[in-house]
């Protein structure tokens, strides 16, 4: 599977999630983050399949046991017969380096590591970051400049087609950035309620409906008590 690249030549990128009916992708104290269905789980390795890389969030690497790979041999062989490396480039985002050293991501050094950065991460943690993964990449001061780190991505890396699993920040700073192309979304019969209780995108909300990140659906499928949905999304960044 292939995707045009974006025109300014950085990555395909799209997003998956699973999220439950009142649109929240974990409990409040963020201790239950996995609650899709054994075809959801499969369907994200469907979906990381087609990816040169995959890229998270560090509070995800932090709370889970992710490890961004690509899933049990046979996953691996459909990676090889659409072209890809029979594993993808992972990608840890951490704008202040605050990354868990301990994490089970960093003893799985099967395929490339990298970490996404800013300035304010500090030398003393760039420093030990550069000693757990691969590469690690500054991309702006205070922020995280995403326009940069994904043409990086595709230059340095081979990068065509990013696949991002969240968190809800790292996502609502990707589509506020007008850098995402396609959301794929599981919603699953269940509902967490609570205010402190993630969601898809957190972060800076958008006041006004005109700014909101438009979609169109593209495909609809229910699996089980699931639905699986696919949207189209307009990017605009140059």
């Amino acid at each position: 599977m292939s995707a045009p690249l974006h025109p300014a030549g950085r990555p395909f990128l799209f997003v998956n999630m699973a999220m439950t009916a009142d649109g929240k992708i974990a409990t409040a104290n963020r201790a239950v983050s996995s609650f899709g269905s054994r075809r959801d789980l499969e369907h994200l390795y469907e979906l990381r399949a087609t990816a040169d890389a995959v890229m998270c969030g560090a509070r995800t690497v932090d709370a889970g046991n992710a490890d961004l790979g690509p899933g049990p041999a046979r996953f691996r062989k459909l990676r090889r017969g659409l072209g890809r490396a029979e594993r993808p480039v992972r990608v840890i985002v951490s704008g202040s380096g605050s990354v868990d050293p301990d994490a089970r991501i960093f003893r799985n050094r099967a395929s490339p590591l990298l970490i996404l950065t800013a300035e304010r991460a500090g030398r003393a943690r760039l420093h030990r970051l550069r000693k757990l993964v691969d590469a690690v990449r500054v991309c702006g001061e205070a922020e995280i400049d995403f326009r940069d780190a994904l043409s990086w991505l595709r230059r340095e890396w081979g990068v065509e087609r990013l696949l991002c699993e969240g968190g809800g920040e790292l996502n609502a700073a990707l589509f506020h950035a007008g850098l995402v192309r396609e959301l794929n979304l599981t919603i699953c019969p269940l509902v967490f309620g609570g205010q402190q209780a993630p969601t898809l995108a957190e972060g800076g909300a958008m006041r006004r409906l005109v700014d909101a990140v438009p979609g169109r659906l593209r495909s609809v499928r229910g699996v089980g008590d699931e639905l699986f949905l696919v949207f189209d999304v307009a990017s605009s960044a140059r």
